[in-house]
Protein backbone atom coordinates (compact mmCIF):
# COMPACT_ATOMS: atom_id res chain seq x y z
CA UNK A 1 0.00 0.00 0.00
CA UNK A 2 2.86 2.38 0.80
CA UNK A 3 4.24 1.69 -2.71
CA UNK A 4 0.95 2.66 -4.38
CA UNK A 5 0.69 5.73 -2.13
CA UNK A 6 4.19 6.75 -3.24
CA UNK A 7 3.19 6.56 -6.90
CA UNK A 8 0.09 8.64 -6.22
CA UNK A 9 2.15 11.30 -4.44
CA UNK A 10 4.64 11.47 -7.34
CA UNK A 11 1.74 11.89 -9.77
CA UNK A 12 0.21 14.53 -7.49
CA UNK A 13 3.48 16.48 -7.51
CA UNK A 14 3.28 16.69 -11.32
CA UNK A 15 -0.37 17.73 -11.27
CA UNK A 16 0.23 20.62 -8.87
CA UNK A 17 3.01 21.88 -11.15
CA UNK A 18 0.45 22.20 -13.93
CA UNK A 19 -2.12 23.80 -11.64
CA UNK A 20 0.49 26.35 -10.57
CA UNK A 21 0.09 28.06 -13.95
CA UNK A 22 -3.50 28.93 -13.04
CA UNK A 23 -3.34 29.59 -9.28
CA UNK A 24 -1.02 32.06 -7.50
CA UNK A 25 -1.42 30.14 -4.24
CA UNK A 26 -0.48 26.81 -5.81
CA UNK A 27 2.43 28.55 -7.54
CA UNK A 28 3.74 29.56 -4.12
CA UNK A 29 3.18 25.96 -2.97
CA UNK A 30 5.32 24.66 -5.86
CA UNK A 31 7.98 27.38 -6.08
CA UNK A 32 8.56 27.43 -2.33
CA UNK A 33 9.48 23.76 -2.30
CA UNK A 34 12.14 23.99 -5.01
CA UNK A 35 14.92 25.19 -2.70
CA UNK A 36 14.04 23.37 0.55
CA UNK A 37 16.84 20.81 0.44
CA UNK A 38 19.37 23.42 -0.62
CA UNK A 39 18.32 25.67 2.27
CA UNK A 40 18.59 22.82 4.76
CA UNK A 41 22.02 21.78 3.46
CA UNK A 42 23.31 25.34 3.98
CA UNK A 43 21.83 25.87 7.46
CA UNK A 44 22.05 22.45 9.14
CA UNK A 45 25.38 20.68 9.53
CA UNK A 46 25.96 17.04 10.40
CA UNK A 47 27.16 18.15 13.85
CA UNK A 48 24.03 20.17 14.63
CA UNK A 49 21.48 18.83 17.08
CA UNK A 50 17.96 19.60 15.88
CA UNK A 51 14.29 19.44 16.82
CA UNK A 52 11.63 19.50 14.12
CA UNK A 53 8.14 21.03 14.39
CA UNK A 54 5.59 20.64 11.60
CA UNK A 55 2.55 22.90 11.23
CA UNK A 56 0.00 22.56 8.46
CA UNK A 57 -0.71 26.28 8.34
CA UNK A 58 -0.83 29.49 10.36
CA UNK A 59 -3.33 28.29 12.95
CA UNK A 60 -1.24 25.24 13.80
CA UNK A 61 1.88 27.40 14.07
CA UNK A 62 0.14 29.61 16.63
CA UNK A 63 -1.07 26.48 18.40
CA UNK A 64 2.41 25.02 18.63
CA UNK A 65 4.23 28.23 19.49
CA UNK A 66 4.00 27.87 23.30
CA UNK A 67 5.60 24.42 23.06
CA UNK A 68 8.27 25.68 20.65
CA UNK A 69 9.17 28.48 23.03
CA UNK A 70 9.55 26.14 25.99
CA UNK A 71 11.42 23.50 24.00
CA UNK A 72 13.86 26.17 22.84
CA UNK A 73 14.50 27.10 26.48
CA UNK A 74 14.83 23.48 27.54
CA UNK A 75 17.12 22.51 24.63
CA UNK A 76 19.23 25.65 24.00
CA UNK A 77 21.92 23.78 22.07
CA UNK A 78 19.43 22.42 19.51
CA UNK A 79 18.41 24.15 16.31
CA UNK A 80 14.67 24.42 15.74
CA UNK A 81 13.42 23.40 12.30
CA UNK A 82 9.91 24.53 11.39
CA UNK A 83 8.01 23.27 8.36
CA UNK A 84 4.72 24.35 6.84
CA UNK A 85 2.51 22.56 4.35
CA UNK A 86 0.40 25.54 3.30
CA UNK A 87 1.50 28.86 1.75
CA UNK A 88 -0.98 30.66 4.02
CA UNK A 89 1.17 29.57 6.95
CA UNK A 90 4.64 29.76 5.46
CA UNK A 91 4.27 33.12 3.70
CA UNK A 92 3.01 34.81 6.87
CA UNK A 93 5.49 33.27 9.32
CA UNK A 94 8.57 32.51 7.21
CA UNK A 95 10.48 35.26 9.05
CA UNK A 96 9.54 34.14 12.56
CA UNK A 97 12.16 34.40 15.30
CA UNK A 98 11.46 31.12 17.11
CA UNK A 99 12.89 28.73 14.49
CA UNK A 100 16.45 28.60 13.21
CA UNK A 101 15.22 27.55 9.79
CA UNK A 102 11.70 27.70 8.34
CA UNK A 103 10.83 25.88 5.11
CA UNK A 104 7.97 24.22 3.28
CA UNK A 105 7.57 20.51 3.94
CA UNK A 106 8.47 18.65 0.72
CA UNK A 107 5.67 16.49 -0.60
CA UNK A 108 5.33 13.13 1.11
CA UNK A 109 7.23 10.84 -1.26
CA UNK A 110 9.63 8.18 -0.03
CA UNK A 111 12.68 9.91 -1.50
CA UNK A 112 11.68 13.32 -0.11
CA UNK A 113 11.13 11.92 3.37
CA UNK A 114 14.50 10.13 3.35
CA UNK A 115 16.39 13.18 2.10
CA UNK A 116 14.63 15.56 4.48
CA UNK A 117 15.44 13.44 7.53
CA UNK A 118 19.00 12.83 6.37
CA UNK A 119 19.59 16.58 6.18
CA UNK A 120 17.78 17.47 9.41
CA UNK A 121 18.50 14.37 11.58
CA UNK A 122 16.18 15.53 14.41
CA UNK A 123 16.32 14.20 17.96
CA UNK A 124 12.67 15.10 18.62
CA UNK A 125 9.74 15.68 16.25
CA UNK A 126 6.43 17.40 16.94
CA UNK A 127 3.43 17.30 14.62
CA UNK A 128 0.90 19.96 15.60
CA UNK A 129 -2.79 18.98 15.76
CA UNK A 130 -2.93 16.90 12.60
CA UNK A 131 -1.34 15.98 9.23
CA UNK A 132 -0.21 12.38 9.23
CA UNK A 133 2.19 11.92 6.34
CA UNK A 134 2.82 8.14 5.96
CA UNK A 135 6.31 8.31 4.39
CA UNK A 136 7.64 10.83 6.90
CA UNK A 137 6.14 8.89 9.79
CA UNK A 138 7.48 5.60 8.41
CA UNK A 139 11.01 7.00 8.09
CA UNK A 140 10.82 8.48 11.59
CA UNK A 141 9.83 5.07 12.90
CA UNK A 142 12.67 3.36 11.02
CA UNK A 143 15.10 5.88 12.46
CA UNK A 144 13.69 5.36 15.98
CA UNK A 145 13.22 9.13 16.30
CA UNK A 146 10.91 10.25 19.11
CA UNK A 147 7.78 11.68 17.53
CA UNK A 148 4.90 13.41 19.29
CA UNK A 149 1.49 14.70 18.30
CA UNK A 150 0.54 17.80 20.27
CA UNK A 151 -2.93 19.32 20.63
CA UNK A 152 -4.25 16.40 18.60
CA UNK A 153 -7.93 16.02 17.96
CA UNK A 154 -9.65 12.98 16.50
CA UNK A 155 -13.20 12.48 15.24
CA UNK A 156 -14.94 9.24 14.40
CA UNK A 157 -15.54 10.34 10.80
CA UNK A 158 -11.79 10.32 10.09
CA UNK A 159 -10.28 7.57 7.93
CA UNK A 160 -8.46 6.01 10.91
CA UNK A 161 -11.78 4.81 12.30
CA UNK A 162 -13.28 3.48 9.05
CA UNK A 163 -13.11 -0.11 7.76
CA UNK A 164 -10.79 1.05 4.95
CA UNK A 165 -8.46 3.00 7.22
CA UNK A 166 -5.83 0.34 7.96
CA UNK A 167 -3.15 2.17 5.95
CA UNK A 168 -3.70 5.35 7.95
CA UNK A 169 -3.96 3.52 11.26
CA UNK A 170 -0.54 2.03 10.63
CA UNK A 171 0.91 5.52 10.21
CA UNK A 172 -0.22 6.38 13.75
CA UNK A 173 2.04 3.65 15.14
CA UNK A 174 5.02 5.93 14.49
CA UNK A 175 4.03 8.32 17.28
CA UNK A 176 5.69 7.75 20.63
CA UNK A 177 2.97 9.71 22.37
CA UNK A 178 -0.28 11.49 21.60
CA UNK A 179 -1.19 14.65 23.50
CA UNK A 180 -4.85 15.21 22.67
CA UNK A 181 -7.33 17.97 23.37
CA UNK A 182 -10.26 16.03 24.76
CA UNK A 183 -11.64 12.80 26.17
CA UNK A 184 -13.35 11.71 22.95
CA UNK A 185 -10.03 11.82 21.07
CA UNK A 186 -8.41 9.68 23.76
CA UNK A 187 -11.24 7.13 23.64
CA UNK A 188 -11.06 6.86 19.85
CA UNK A 189 -7.32 6.19 19.96
CA UNK A 190 -7.73 3.66 22.76
CA UNK A 191 -10.30 1.83 20.65
CA UNK A 192 -7.53 1.37 18.07
CA UNK A 193 -5.25 -0.06 20.77
CA UNK A 194 -3.20 3.04 21.54
CA UNK A 195 -2.57 3.54 25.26
CA UNK A 196 0.21 6.10 24.79
CA UNK A 197 -2.30 8.93 25.02
CA UNK A 198 -2.76 11.80 27.44
CA UNK A 199 -5.37 14.55 27.56
CA UNK A 200 -3.25 17.68 27.71
CA UNK A 201 -5.80 20.13 26.40
CA UNK A 202 -5.21 22.68 23.68
CA UNK A 203 -1.94 24.65 23.66
CA UNK A 204 -3.73 27.54 21.96
CA UNK A 205 -5.08 28.54 25.36
CA UNK A 206 -1.51 29.02 26.59
CA UNK A 207 -0.80 31.03 23.47
CA UNK A 208 -3.70 33.44 23.94
CA UNK A 209 -3.17 33.80 27.70
CA UNK A 210 0.39 34.96 26.95
CA UNK A 211 -1.05 37.70 24.71
CA UNK A 212 -2.29 39.50 27.84
CA UNK A 213 1.30 39.88 29.07
CA UNK A 214 2.49 41.88 26.07
CA UNK A 215 1.92 45.46 24.94
CA UNK A 216 -1.22 45.44 22.79
CA UNK A 217 -1.53 49.19 22.37
CA UNK A 218 -2.06 50.76 18.94
CA UNK A 219 -2.27 54.54 19.00
CA UNK A 220 -4.21 54.80 15.75
CA UNK A 221 -6.89 52.40 17.03
CA UNK A 222 -7.17 54.42 20.23
CA UNK A 223 -7.70 57.54 18.14
CA UNK A 224 -10.28 55.86 15.89
CA UNK A 225 -12.23 54.39 18.82
CA UNK A 226 -12.46 57.77 20.56
CA UNK A 227 -14.26 56.34 23.62
CA UNK A 228 -17.03 54.94 21.40
CA UNK A 229 -18.49 51.43 21.57
CA UNK A 230 -16.50 49.50 18.97
CA UNK A 231 -17.25 46.26 17.13
CA UNK A 232 -14.21 44.43 15.74
CA UNK A 233 -14.92 42.12 12.80
CA UNK A 234 -12.06 39.66 12.40
CA UNK A 235 -11.25 37.29 9.51
CA UNK A 236 -14.46 38.07 7.63
CA UNK A 237 -15.43 36.42 4.36
CA UNK A 238 -17.85 37.79 1.72
CA UNK A 239 -20.77 35.79 3.18
CA UNK A 240 -20.14 37.39 6.57
CA UNK A 241 -19.64 40.82 5.05
CA UNK A 242 -22.93 40.82 3.13
CA UNK A 243 -24.81 40.64 6.44
CA UNK A 244 -22.41 42.91 8.30
CA UNK A 245 -22.49 45.67 5.70
CA UNK A 246 -26.30 45.65 5.77
CA UNK A 247 -26.16 46.17 9.53
CA UNK A 248 -23.47 48.84 9.37
CA UNK A 249 -25.38 50.82 6.76
CA UNK A 250 -28.74 50.73 8.54
CA UNK A 251 -27.88 50.97 12.25
CA UNK A 252 -28.57 54.22 14.07
CA UNK A 253 -26.65 53.20 17.20
CA UNK A 254 -23.58 55.18 18.18
CA UNK A 255 -21.02 52.53 17.36
CA UNK A 256 -17.82 52.16 15.34
CA UNK A 257 -16.63 49.22 13.27
CA UNK A 258 -13.18 47.82 12.55
CA UNK A 259 -13.13 45.22 9.78
CA UNK A 260 -10.11 42.97 9.26
CA UNK A 261 -11.04 40.76 6.29
CA UNK A 262 -9.56 37.32 5.77
CA UNK A 263 -8.62 38.24 2.22
CA UNK A 264 -6.88 41.60 1.76
CA UNK A 265 -6.60 41.63 -2.04
CA UNK A 266 -6.89 45.21 -3.20
CA UNK A 267 -9.90 44.72 -5.48
CA UNK A 268 -11.90 42.99 -2.75
CA UNK A 269 -10.97 45.60 -0.17
CA UNK A 270 -12.08 48.39 -2.52
CA UNK A 271 -15.34 46.59 -3.25
CA UNK A 272 -15.99 46.23 0.48
CA UNK A 273 -15.28 49.91 1.07
CA UNK A 274 -17.64 50.97 -1.73
CA UNK A 275 -20.45 48.90 -0.26
CA UNK A 276 -20.38 50.85 3.02
CA UNK A 277 -22.34 54.10 3.12
CA UNK A 278 -20.83 55.44 6.34
CA UNK A 279 -17.54 57.32 6.65
CA UNK A 280 -14.95 54.64 5.91
CA UNK A 281 -11.15 54.62 5.71
CA UNK A 282 -8.57 51.95 4.97
CA UNK A 283 -5.56 51.40 7.21
CA UNK A 284 -3.34 52.02 4.17
CA UNK A 285 -4.97 55.43 3.65
CA UNK A 286 -4.81 56.73 7.20
CA UNK A 287 -1.58 58.74 7.00
CA UNK A 288 -1.87 61.67 9.39
CA UNK A 289 -5.68 61.89 9.14
CA UNK A 290 -7.85 62.29 12.21
CA UNK A 291 -9.30 58.79 12.48
CA UNK A 292 -11.86 59.81 15.10
CA UNK A 293 -13.83 61.38 12.25
CA UNK A 294 -14.56 57.97 10.67
CA UNK A 295 -17.19 55.33 11.49
CA UNK A 296 -15.54 52.33 9.82
CA UNK A 297 -11.87 51.34 9.59
CA UNK A 298 -10.92 48.55 7.19
CA UNK A 299 -7.60 46.92 8.08
CA UNK A 300 -5.94 45.96 4.80
CA UNK A 301 -2.77 44.50 6.31
CA UNK A 302 -2.15 41.34 8.29
CA UNK A 303 -0.53 40.78 11.66
CA UNK A 304 -2.28 43.27 13.97
CA UNK A 305 -5.75 41.76 14.46
CA UNK A 306 -4.88 40.31 17.87
CA UNK A 307 -3.91 43.73 19.20
CA UNK A 308 -7.00 45.28 17.66
CA UNK A 309 -9.20 42.84 19.59
CA UNK A 310 -7.93 44.42 22.81
CA UNK A 311 -9.90 47.57 21.88
CA UNK A 312 -13.14 45.74 21.05
CA UNK A 313 -16.35 45.93 23.04
CA UNK A 314 -17.90 43.27 20.83
CA UNK A 315 -16.26 40.89 18.35
CA UNK A 316 -17.60 39.20 15.26
CA UNK A 317 -15.35 36.36 14.08
CA UNK A 318 -15.79 35.36 10.45
CA UNK A 319 -15.76 32.07 8.60
CA UNK A 320 -18.91 30.69 10.18
CA UNK A 321 -20.84 30.71 6.92
CA UNK A 322 -18.21 28.60 5.14
CA UNK A 323 -16.48 25.25 5.43
CA UNK A 324 -14.92 24.09 7.74
CA UNK A 325 -16.21 27.05 9.71
CA UNK A 326 -15.44 29.86 12.09
CA UNK A 327 -11.93 31.24 12.58
CA UNK A 328 -10.07 31.63 15.87
CA UNK A 329 -12.36 32.85 18.66
CA UNK A 330 -9.81 32.40 21.45
CA UNK A 331 -7.96 35.66 20.76
CA UNK A 332 -10.99 37.90 21.38
CA UNK A 333 -12.06 35.58 24.22
CA UNK A 334 -8.88 36.17 26.18
CA UNK A 335 -9.66 39.92 26.26
CA UNK A 336 -13.08 39.23 27.79
CA UNK A 337 -15.15 40.20 24.77
CA UNK A 338 -18.57 38.78 23.81
CA UNK A 339 -18.36 37.09 20.42
CA UNK A 340 -20.75 36.58 17.52
CA UNK A 341 -20.15 33.86 14.89
CA UNK A 342 -21.96 32.26 11.96
CA UNK A 343 -23.72 28.89 12.10
CA UNK A 344 -20.80 26.61 11.14
CA UNK A 345 -18.74 26.12 14.30
CA UNK A 346 -19.23 22.46 15.25
CA UNK A 347 -15.69 21.41 14.23
CA UNK A 348 -14.17 23.73 16.84
CA UNK A 349 -14.46 22.55 20.42
CA UNK A 350 -13.87 25.98 21.93
CA UNK A 351 -16.64 27.50 19.83
CA UNK A 352 -19.05 24.71 20.75
CA UNK A 353 -18.23 25.18 24.43
CA UNK A 354 -18.59 28.97 24.40
CA UNK A 355 -21.86 28.89 22.46
CA UNK A 356 -23.15 26.39 25.03
CA UNK A 357 -21.97 28.62 27.89
CA UNK A 358 -23.51 31.66 26.14
CA UNK A 359 -20.33 33.71 25.96
CA UNK A 360 -20.52 33.31 22.19
CA UNK A 361 -23.65 33.86 20.08
CA UNK A 362 -24.23 31.94 16.84
CA UNK A 363 -26.36 33.63 14.19
CA UNK A 364 -27.72 32.20 10.93
CA UNK A 365 -29.31 35.18 9.15
CA UNK A 366 -29.64 38.96 9.00
CA UNK A 367 -32.36 39.22 11.63
CA UNK A 368 -30.38 37.20 14.16
CA UNK A 369 -27.26 39.26 13.47
CA UNK A 370 -29.14 42.53 13.91
CA UNK A 371 -30.72 41.35 17.16
CA UNK A 372 -27.42 40.07 18.58
CA UNK A 373 -25.58 43.32 17.86
CA UNK A 374 -28.39 45.53 19.16
CA UNK A 375 -28.73 43.51 22.35
CA UNK A 376 -25.01 43.72 23.11
CA UNK A 377 -24.72 47.40 22.21
CA UNK A 378 -27.67 48.49 24.32
CA UNK A 379 -27.09 46.21 27.34
CA UNK A 380 -23.70 46.84 28.89
CA UNK A 381 -24.35 44.35 31.73
CA UNK A 382 -25.05 41.53 29.27
CA UNK A 383 -21.98 42.53 27.29
CA UNK A 384 -19.75 42.31 30.35
CA UNK A 385 -21.34 39.06 31.52
CA UNK A 386 -20.73 37.30 28.20
CA UNK A 387 -17.21 38.73 28.00
CA UNK A 388 -16.46 37.41 31.48
CA UNK A 389 -17.64 33.95 30.44
CA UNK A 390 -15.20 34.04 27.51
CA UNK A 391 -12.15 35.19 29.51
CA UNK A 392 -12.86 32.73 32.33
CA UNK A 393 -13.13 29.90 29.79
CA UNK A 394 -9.67 30.70 28.46
CA UNK A 395 -8.10 30.94 31.92
CA UNK A 396 -9.67 27.65 33.04
CA UNK A 397 -8.26 25.76 30.05
CA UNK A 398 -4.64 26.91 30.05
CA UNK A 399 -1.78 24.58 31.04
CA UNK A 400 -1.44 22.14 28.10
CA UNK A 401 2.14 23.18 27.42
CA UNK A 402 3.20 22.34 30.97
CA UNK A 403 1.64 18.86 30.69
CA UNK A 404 3.51 18.16 27.45
CA UNK A 405 6.87 19.45 28.70
CA UNK A 406 6.60 17.52 31.96
CA UNK A 407 6.03 14.25 30.13
CA UNK A 408 8.92 14.85 27.71
CA UNK A 409 11.27 15.82 30.55
CA UNK A 410 10.42 12.63 32.46
CA UNK A 411 10.86 10.39 29.45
Amino acid sequence: MLFLYNILMILASQVVKLLAFFSPKIKLFVEGRKTVFETLAHTITTDDKTIWFHAASLGEFEQGLPVMEQIKLQYPSHKIILTFFSPSGYEVRKNNTIADVTVYLPLDTKSNAKQFLKLTHPDLVFFIKYEYWPHYLNELSIGNIKTYLISGIFRKDQAFFKWYGGFYRKALQSFDYFFVQNESSKVLLQQLGFDNVKISGDTRFDRVVAILERDNSLDFIHQFKNNTTTIVIGSSWPKDESLLVNYINQTTEKVKFIIAPHNIKSEQIQELKKSISKKTILFSEKGEKDLSFYDVLIVDIIGILTKIYSYADIAYVGGGFGNPGVHNILEPSTFGIPIIVGPNFSHFAEAVALVHQEGCISIANQTELNDAFSNLILNEDIRHEKGHICSTFVQMNKGATAVILKHISNN
